[in-house]
């Protein structure tokens, strides 16, 4: 189709210059008007006016002026070989041939200049004097010249003559198009199509010249790609037409296909691919103009014809040379808002579509390639390489279309994208699983297995793939998990410090955990707290350790010695106690989607089993019956055992200590612990283990089932076939377990669960109104708490209540907070204004009554309330200070944590109102306990004494008349004691 273009004249090349060229280009582009000054005249008449007026001007020039008779001749020539129309009734397409012809004029005296160019030899005594320049080169001036004509022919004879959805309609461009849009003759002879060949023809041609090209190529080739596109391979009607109503001939038809893959082939590539992007068409591009809303989108055929150019494209650019994905990206404008102007949030939504646009080119395998897996082997470590790009310009959006590109192949090709892309990202962390297979030269002690540039970059690739990604594609799950367990021991030992990578790990680690399965999430679970041996984690001869440069690095530990085997030992210990505790850390955030609930109902089904467990498993078998083999067996796997059932009890203690009291987000959570509650109850009856705590945690739990059927919670018929699965545990219950009450409760459970609520006994509504209104007074004792804090004379109390907020009780394995008042008991206020002798005395009966109950809660309640009332000198209380110290007394026998506190409390307050009294008794007491009481009780005097001591100097003076006799009796009779505590001297 573009041909080189014929020789002319040699007379007229010979005397004709550029200048004189250039000229007439100038005068065919100088502005003009209509002659009138009248408002009525358009745009569209200023411009016909002066393309007429240009026209008539060049002309006069060429028949007038005898220094353009050269031109003249040279343009004749050239007209005379041309094959299309060059007069026309629409002075557009007029305007639009003159102009061509002058181009080419303009290309065969450039060709000719350089053809008789002799440059001669250098000068070898001067090199510094630069070589001659070529006739043909055009400077800085003649240039822009060439380039508002170039966009003139565009303007006037391409963009107006393409369909509808074939490139970027003209009037969408500028004002000016616009208006060249509406002045187009389209009926007027030669035919628009004709007019879109010769002017795509005759760029080619002059295209042919190195300088010209550049200057077509680099601003015009989309539009005369477009051209191209629309000659060729646009459809032709269904009717077969004659020859004479052909407007193009197949064989120009054919000529356009060849010359747009020729063009396509010749131009920088990356500029192929965003002109052929820009005639596909992509997702529609935010605009608050009307018109370009109305834009048609590129037809069928085009989008086709351009995916086929495209992966044309992708075959010949996306080689294994590594930069060349960057390369592309950064010819596709892929810039933030550094570079392109406005702020990160508009470039953001602006460029977003883009990228997912670009990505979805690179994850699609052309069709011309060999194979998909060797189009993704190539490709592959290019898109890789996006993540680290360094450029704080582009590294957003590189990462981004990596990102896309990472996902969108994971979704349509898994294999694959396991293979290459997968695979090397979590290289570092497979080197180092217990599964994986070290050499003899990886297994020297101090060899660096994984160094800290490659572990960092591997967790910021992991992060911005999975947390970044957000798509919990089967492929990416199942490749994490395998070194979920490395990740987490990773995060462990980033808590020990300071670390960047720290808060990657954290929620690398809460994405996967809240995206799994809830089946596979509580085997994760089990795995990083180490009550799963099967699960993947470190290998046991590799260790992290700190880099010299602030970073982490994997290595292979060194030998231990004799002498160093306590200090690894230690260094074991506190490990697995930190693991523990970074659990119970990672868990603290998974309370609202419900993971922290079921891994602490897991735990409670643990704990049953290790409470259940019949202590004759833990006999062995006698020597005679096994081998010495069998025997080491048998006994690795009792302390595996028992192991076990140290970390489960270790795990309890802090998830009670570690999550809120909204850790059950749903009624199936509830039942669940209610069940495993109910299941450790029978377990204990089974082995004759109940105690006073476990009936506690039993009323406990079932209390909870009560205000659930009571109404505090809206239920539906889902959620009682829920419930009904505690009608077995209920029934059970109810025929085991030896107290009345209990029983009772069970029976009416299991009637009010299986009638649906339409029946509920007078037990199971008291239980739920005992428990609310136990919930609201829990309330109000922390608001007193709190009161009670800003009272300089509560230190010690306060001190007290915050210990026993953090007790966790052995028995049931909950933690411990504040107390439930018993129904009916009101807790004295401790506001300034209160008065003393607001207690009755039935108030105070009732409460001493509380103070012997059986109920825990209770009796705890009631211990701390008397404490209340003798702190706040209530007359009432003071009067009975020697039953109320016998009641404290006796309840620092108690086994519970609540009780025994409270009762500790009430012995200090009431030794700082009567020392003299109070004090005698308890060192008698504490040095006669080594006959009379447990060692646990005479710890729980000594801990009153300790309390009462700290307290001593405000006790000195208060009683200064006592004091040297009480010290004297104090270091007397606890002269051990004393020590132990380093009391001060006495004042004089």
């Amino acid at each position: 189709m573009a041909a080189p273009g014929q020789a002319v004249g040699s007379g007229a090349q010979e005397t004709c210059g550029l200048d004189r060229i250039l000229e007439a280009l100038k005068l065919l582009l100088s502005p003009g008007g209509s002659g009138s000054s009248s408002l009525q005249v358009t745009k569209h008449d200023v411009l016909l006016a002066t393309l007429k007026s240009n026209l008539s001007a060049l002309e006069d020039k060429f028949l007038k002026d005898p220094q353009w008779k050269n031109l003249k001749l040279l343009r004749d020539e050239i007209a005379d070989k041309a094959e299309w129309p060059q007069n026309s009734v629409d002075v557009t397409w007029s305007f639009t041939s003159e102009t061509l012809l002058l181009l080419l004029c303009l290309k065969e005296t450039m060709i000719r200049l350089a053809a008789n160019f002799n440059p001669g030899k250098p000068n070898p005594r001067i090199p510094e004097v630069a070589p001659a320049l070529s006739p043909d080169a055009l400077s800085i001036s003649q240039q822009k010249t060439v380039q508002f004509v170039l966009q003139f022919v565009v303007t006037l004879g391409i963009c107006p003559y393409l369909m509808p959805g074939v490139g970027v309609p003209l009037r969408y461009r500028t004002e000016f198009g616009a208006v060249v849009q509406d002045v187009v003759c389209l009926d007027a002879a030669p035919d628009a199509t004709r007019r879109l060949y010769t002017s795509c023809k005759a760029l080619l041609n002059v295209a042919q010249h190195t300088s010209l090209g550049s200057l077509i190529f680099c601003h015009h080739f989309g539009d005369i790609a477009a051209g191209l596109c629309q000659l060729g391979f646009c459809p032709t009607k269904r009717k077969l037409l004659t020859p004479a109503e052909e407007v193009l001939t197949e064989e120009e038809r054919t000529l356009s296909r060849g010359a747009l893959r020729d063009m396509l082939d010749q131009v920088y590539q990356p500029l192929a691919v965003r002109e052929l992007l820009i005639l596909q068409g992509g997702p529609p591009q935010s605009c608050t103009d009307v018109k370009t809303q109305m834009r048609c989108w590129a037809p069928a055929w085009l989008r086709r014809l351009c995916g086929q150019l495209l992966s044309e494209r992708q075959i010949c650019y996306m080689g294994p040379s590594v930069g060349n994905c960057c390369e592309l990206l950064t010819s596709l404008s892929i810039v933030p808002a550094g570079a392109a102007g406005g702020s990160d949030a508009e470039v953001t939504a602006a460029d977003w579509k883009k990228c997912d646009l670009i990505a979805k080119i690179l994850a699609s395998c052309p069709q011309q390639s060999l194979s998909p897996e060797s189009y993704y082997r190539d490709i592959c470590p290019q898109i890789l390489d996006l993540f680290h790009f360094q450029d704080k310009l582009t590294a957003r959006q590189f990462q981004r279309v990596a990102t896309t590109t990472f996902i969108t192949l994971s979704r349509e090709r898994p294999q694959l994208a396991a293979k290459y892309l997968l695979q090397p990202v979590l290289a570092p962390l497979h080197r180092c699983l217990n599964t994986a297979e070290l050499s003899e030269s990886d297994m020297v002690p101090g060899t660096i297995l994984v160094t800290e540039e490659e572990l960092s970059r591997c967790i910021e690739d992991v992060f911005k793939v999975y947390v970044v990604g957000n798509e919990p594609l089967t492929v990416l799950m199942d490749s994490l998990l395998p070194v979920l367990g490395v990740l987490f021991l990773l995060y462990c030992f980033t808590k020990k410090s300071v670390s960047h990578i720290r808060s990657l790990c954290q929620e690398v680690l809460l994405w996967i955990l809240g995206k799994l399965e809830r089946k596979k999430a509580i085997a994760s679970l089990k795995g990083f707290a180490g009550l799963d041996k099967a699960v993947p984690s470190l290998h046991s001869l590799c260790q992290f350790r700190a880099a010299t440069q602030g970073g982490i690095m994997i290595t292979i530990k060194e030998a231990i010695s004799d002498e160093d085997e306590d200090e690894a030992l230690y260094q074991k210990v506190s490990s697995e106690q930190g693991r523990v505790e970074h659990l119970g850390d990672l868990l603290s955030h998974c309370q609202e989607c419900g993971l922290a609930g079921d891994f602490f109902i897991f735990c409670l089904k643990e704990l049953t089993h290790v409470a259940s467990e019949n202590e004759t498993e833990l006999k062995t078998e006698p020597f005679s019956s096994k081998s010495l083999l069998e025997l080491e067996q048998h006994q690795t796997l009792l302390v595996e055992g028992q192991e076990r059932k140290l970390l489960v009890l270790q795990l309890m203690a802090v998830l009670c200590e570690r999550m809120s009291e909204q850790i059950f987000t749903n009624i199936t959570q509830v039942v669940d612990f209610v069940a495993a509650t109910l299941q450790r109850a029978c377990a204990s009856l089974a082995h004759q283990a109940e105690s006073t705590v476990e009936s506690q945690t039993l009323s406990m739990s079932m209390g909870l089932v009560a205000v659930m059927l009571g109404g505090a919670v809206q239920l539906k018929s889902s959620d009682f076939a829920v419930l009904k699965q505690l009608l077995p545990l209920l029934e059970k219950v109810s025929n085991t377990y030896p107290e009345p009450v209990i029983q009772e409760l069970a029976v009416d459970l299991r009637i009010t669960i299986s009638t649906h609520g339409a029946f509920a006994t007078e037990a199971v509504s008291m239980a739920a109104q005992s428990t609310l209104n136990r919930k609201d007074l829990e309330g109000k004792i922390e608001e007193q708490q709190q009161t009670s804090r800003e009272r300089p004379t509560d230190v010690a109390y306060c001190h007290l209540e915050q210990q026993q907020s953090h007790e966790i009780s052995p028995q049931t394995g909950l933690q411990s907070n504040a107390p439930i008042i018993p129904q009916g008991v009101n807790e004295p206020s401790t506001t300034t204004s209160h008065k003393s002798g607001s207690v009755t005395t039935e108030q105070l009966q009732e409460v001493l009554l509380s103070a012997y109950d059986p109920q825990i809660p209770t009796r705890a309640a009631a211990l701390r309330t008397l404490s209340r009332w003798i702190e706040q000198r209530e007359a009432k209380a003071l009067e009975m200070q020697e039953k109320l110290l016998k009641i404290f007394l006796e309840n620092l026998e108690h086994e519970d944590t609540f009780v025994y506190l409270s009762a500790i409390q009430g012995v200090a307050l009431l030794s700082d109102i009567y020392p003299e009294k109070i004090l005698p008794d308890l060192l008698a007491q504490y040095d006669s306990g080594k006959d009379k009481h447990t060692p646990e009780t005479r710890m729980k005097v000594g801990e009153v004494l300790m309390r009462i001591v700290r307290a001593l100097d405000r006790v000195l003076l208060c009683c200064p008349g006592w004091s040297t006799v009480a010290w004297s009796q104090l270091t007397a009779t606890s002269a051990c004691w004393i020590q132990a505590i380093l009391l001060p001297q006495p004042p004089e």
